[in-house]
């Protein structure tokens, strides 16, 4: 069986569609990813051995951009060599991680009647997806909120599937890698793949009084890096000393072992990175993204705070004393420390990504 895989743009995108590649293999199915030439795309694609053919992909933004103007013209080109592409491969079936990274594949498979799968992986679809949702057999969604926004029919609720292993981590080899004590708490920071600049300003500002009470592990993005580094030393503290332990992106497995090690979780509230500490049943801080299409990672982060299983902090709320209130906060109330924990636990779908390999499956008989 034949299967493209189209997606991409972000981690929260990419490592999903890893997820799903890796089952089909399993499968003995020929893959073939069809999207962006980013790096990050080029760097997991050739790292699990998935062939790929890049396209030019356009993005829709909500605030005045000339890129938007010259995007505009790359989505044609991008569905006229996506229609060559899906025409030599001609596959049993997509498989679209959704966004518009992958909206030229989509309307390409559309056209020769190739059967579609699409995950919408948050509580409200972007523009893209509700698009690309008319023109899919399937859609598969994290939330239930989500369902409204897709005909009925179509709607197939699995849970957003993860990287293997990422629960599975080992406290000990994270302690050996950065040298981490067992008296003081771990704080794991996480920006998403590319690093947030707001966190990692917020997180500079308190960092002094922040490793009073914690040691703290910090995924700032490489563009970040130095700047923190800066920051750091500006503050007295040095990389790699003091408990403070910066480092400009966190490969899987490294992940998993700090998931295993840390007490408290601070992250953008994507739902690939909830999933993740879901399924690590960690106490978490989520601070969305301001600017995230349709506010959805606010929707998401509300989604879990009223089930109470995190604490949300606005991005233009990062003052050093509520910060460190919450911080410490979750570092201290036991109580609540434990309820969070069981509270998250639901938003993690084990099952996930065999909902969604049978789902393919189904579609294609």
């Amino acid at each position: 069986m034949r299967i493209v895989l189209t997606g991409g743009g972000t981690g929260g995108h990419i490592y999903p569609l890893v997820a799903v590649a890796r089952k089909l293999k399993e499968k003995n199915c020929e893959l073939l990813f069809v999207g962006p030439a980013g790096e990050m795309e080029k760097k997991v694609m050739t790292e699990e051995g998935i062939k790929s053919k890049h396209i030019a992909t356009g993005k829709f933004r909500r605030y005045f951009s000339f890129q938007t103007v010259t995007d505009a013209f790359k989505v044609p080109f991008g569905i006229m060599k996506a229609l060559l592409i899906l025409l030599i491969f001609m596959p049993d079936a997509v498989f679209s991680k959704g966004g518009y990274a992958s909206f030229p594949v989509i309307v390409a498979a559309w056209i020769y009647r190739i059967p579609i799968l699409t995950h919408e992986s948050d509580s409200i679809p972007g523009i893209s997806n509700r698009i690309i949702g008319k023109l899919s057999r399937r859609v598969a969604i994290s939330y239930p909120r989500a369902r409204r926004y897709f005909l009925e029919s179509k709607v197939l609720l699995t849970g957003n599937p993860i990287r293997e292993g990422i629960n599975q981590g080992s406290k000990e080899k994270a302690r050996q890698k950065l040298g981490l004590t067992e008296i003081k708490p771990v704080t794991l920071i996480l920006g998403g793949s590319q690093g947030a600049q707001n966190i990692n300003k917020a997180v500079t500002d308190v960092l002094p009084e922040l490793l009073k009470s914690s040691q703290v592990i910090h995924q700032t993005g490489p563009i970040g890096y130095d700047e923190v580094v800066r920051r750091a030393a500006v503050a007295g503290i040095k990389a790699g000393r003091e408990g403070y332990h910066p480092v400009p992106f966190i490969e899987a497995q490294d992940l998993s072992d700090f998931f295993a090690v840390a007490d408290l979780v601070i992250s953008r509230a994507g739902s690939n990175s909830i999933s993740e500490i879901a399924a690590n049943k960690k106490v978490a801080l989520l601070i969305p993204l301001s600017n995230s299409a349709n506010n959805h990672q606010s929707m998401n982060a509300y989604e879990l705070a009223e089930a109470g299983g995190a604490l949300v902090l606005e991005e233009s709320n990062l003052g050093r004393h509520i910060v460190m209130e919450k911080i410490n906060k979750l570092l201290t109330d036991t109580n609540l420390r434990s309820s969070m924990s069981k509270n998250i636990q639901p938003f993690y779908h084990s099952d996930a990504t065999d909902k969604i390999i049978t789902g393919i499956m189904d579609m294609v008989k």
